[in-house]
């Protein structure tokens, strides 16, 4: 099977490393800056390479096509693919509007094609696990959640600091929760270059009543990612950067007891033991590219389809907007 991979510069690679390892496909390269493709065909020599995606299009043993180019050219990149019949994998974000999604959406249908979207997180061992944790009840009802994404990192030119981190968030906690969100409050601050955002703050309420707190950056001391799930029964910490532990759960929590002779209620605090689930070394990468090739070769739905990607991109609108007129959004 032939898969084309648009964009080879900072993320490309790596999907390009994944998909030349599974079995029995074709990939070709494709990359406009030909230094940087001559970088990348030395790294990675088993695959071919072009600079110009648009002669790919007619090719009829192209099956598809994964896009990781900056976040405004995956719009038409994607539209012109799935409108020629070839399968379409898009990076996070999917595009820069919800409108644009569901154009993509409308065009996959037509076409019977395949449409999914890169949520990594969704494919991540430690997020499904605690996922399982939630819906087990074993936590009891989740009544709060913060997120802390950030570290001293890249300066995107193409997408603010919300564009850039807060999809794997809200992809993470709408996988979770599975309800969307209702209000939400942003407070943002352009540090370093005037018009792009690099720090913020948002504030979530979801359908199902549970808050959460987002804190994303790309200027921070040290890299920090940890999420805090506070359930009724237990709490999990989640620490992506912790190779060992990265899931910590605390039989901790506060019990109201019955009220004495003044009437006054009384709180009883639980401090019990805390467990780490076992996970597998499984690369989210290599299980994301496995899924996508799967359902292109097997004409499955995939787990992040453009619906998937519609949720999040909406989030990330009702924050954005919660940005700029300095007020909470709500449905």
């Amino acid at each position: 099977m032939k898969v084309a991979l648009i964009g080879l510069g900072y993320w490309g690679p790596n999907l390009l490393r994944n998909l030349l390892a599974i079995g029995e496909v074709e990939v070709i390269g494709c990359e406009t800056d030909e230094r940087r493709l001559e970088e990348v065909r030395t790294m990675f020599p088993n695959a071919s390479y072009v600079t110009d995606c648009n002669t790919l299009l007619p090719d009829k043993d192209l099956k598809a096509v994964a896009i990781a180019t900056p976040v405004g050219s995956h719009y038409p990149i994607a539209k012109a693919f799935l409108e020629n019949g070839k399968d379409v994998f898009v990076e996070k974000p999917m595009t820069k509007s919800s409108k644009e999604v569901k154009e993509l959406i409308k065009i996959a249908e037509e076409k019977d094609a395949v449409l999914m979207v890169g949520h990594i997180f969704e494919y991540n061992d430690a997020v499904l696990k605690i996922g399982e944790i939630i819906r087990s009840g074993e936590i009891g009802e989740v009544q709060y959640i913060t997120s802390t994404r950030v570290n001293l990192g890249i300066h995107r030119k193409d997408a603010n600091v919300l564009w850039d981190l807060a999809p794997h968030d809200f992809s993470i906690l709408l996988n979770w929760l599975d309800s969307d969100p209702v209000a939400i409050a942003t407070t943002a601050k352009e540090s370093i270059v005037d018009g792009i955002p690099d720090v913020a703050f948002i504030q979530t309420i979801f359908s199902s009543g549970v808050i959460a707190n987002i804190q994303v950056g790309w200027l921070a001391p040290s890299k920090i990612r940890e999420t805090i799930v506070v359930g009724s029964k237990k709490m999990i910490v989640y620490n992506e950067t912790n190779p060992r532990e990265k899931i910590k759960i605390y039989d901790s929590g506060v019990d109201i007891e019955d009220p004495h002779d003044y009437g006054e209620f009384l709180l009883s605090y639980r401090s019990g033991p805390i467990h780490s689930p076992t996970l597998s070394n499984r690369e989210p990468l290599r299980f994301e590219m496995n899924h996508f090739v799967e359902c292109v070769r097997e004409r499955k739905k995939p787990l992040t389809d453009g619906y998937n990607a519609l949720r999040v991109i909406k989030a990330i609108e009702m924050a954005e907007e919660s940005r700029k007129k300095r007020k909470i959004i709500t449905l």
